[in-house]
């Protein structure tokens, strides 16, 4: 294998540009929304365009929360990517450590077809959903969002795999010293999976909170919109606000960037515990 030291000095400043114009070309879409967030409709439209706003204001961000309400609707999305990933965390959490460290009848057979519906698409699923929870009169709520959406065959099975590798001989010294079953998941099994929990964790919030379809069907009042459906209103039929709709989805992406720098570190523990196999 060679080294880095023995390469040409050309191929490493190939490479480092190679990876500067990466960073210039995933940045850029995102500096220049944030810019035109802060822009003046006059520059926004001007032929010369600019990436420093030359008059910065907060005219557009004022505006998205007095005009649009997008207060009630920001508030709203971090209730229901909040709640979900919770409660998604732990129920997942549970399911998984029965199909890996409990005995029971007809174990293997109950996760074979759980693995089998992976393969419906959720939009098949959807509509019967929808039916139930009118029926139950849960339209319109959070617990008619955030519960349908609790179960994940994908993050059992990931947690699944992961607490198989714990040493099963751990879990029979706390049985032996009178540690019950739930005792034993959430003192042992939570701390030693905190790594695959965080990325799960991730990976969850992030969904929830991008989640587009199922909050605006669920969701037909204006004051229980999340936030991607209040920014998809802001839409007009004729045109667009376009420093309006940028400051919204500024406001969209600061939280999903803020969960991944708090949990950066957990994120890479697990990533780098699924890439190893003892």
């Amino acid at each position: 294998m060679t080294s880095d030291r023995t390469l040409p000095w050309w191929k490493k400043g190939g490479f480092y540009v190679f990876l500067l114009l990466s960073l210039v070309i995933t940045l850029f879409p995102f500096v220049w929304m944030v810019s035109t967030s802060f822009k003046s409709p006059g520059e926004i439209f001007s032929q010369a365009p600019t990436i420093i706003p030359t008059q910065p204001t907060m005219e557009h961000y004022h505006r998205l929360m007095a005009v649009a309400n997008l207060g009630r609707s920001l508030w709203n999305s971090i209730i229901f990517a909040f709640g979900s990933t919770v409660l998604s965390i732990f129920c997942n959490a549970l399911a998984a450590y029965a199909f890996a460290k409990l005995n029971f009848a007809g174990r293997e057979k109950i996760f074979t077809l759980l693995m089998l519906t992976m393969l419906v698409p959720g939009q098949v699923t959807m509509m019967p959903v929808f039916l139930i929870l009118k029926g139950l009169g849960m339209l319109n709520s959070f617990a008619g969002l955030i519960i349908p959406g609790i179960a994940s065959v994908f993050a059992i099975f990931m947690l699944c795999q992961f607490m198989s590798q714990i040493p099963e001989e751990i879990l029979e010294a706390a049985r032996m010293d009178g540690c019950s079953e739930f005792g034993i998941f959430w003192i042992i099994m939570i701390p030693l999976c905190r790594p695959i929990l965080a990325t799960l964790a991730i990976f969850q919030f992030i969904g929830a909170w991008n989640e587009f379809f199922w909050p605006l069907i669920i969701m037909v009042r204006e004051d229980m919109q999340t936030l991607p459906v209040a920014l998809a209103n802001l839409n007009g039929q004729y045109n667009t606000d376009w420093g309006l709709l940028m400051a919204g989805a500024v406001l969209v992406v600061i939280p999903v960037i803020l969960v991944f720098l708090l949990a950066q570190k957990h994120y890479i523990k697990g990533i780098a515990a699924g890439a190893v196999k003892d």
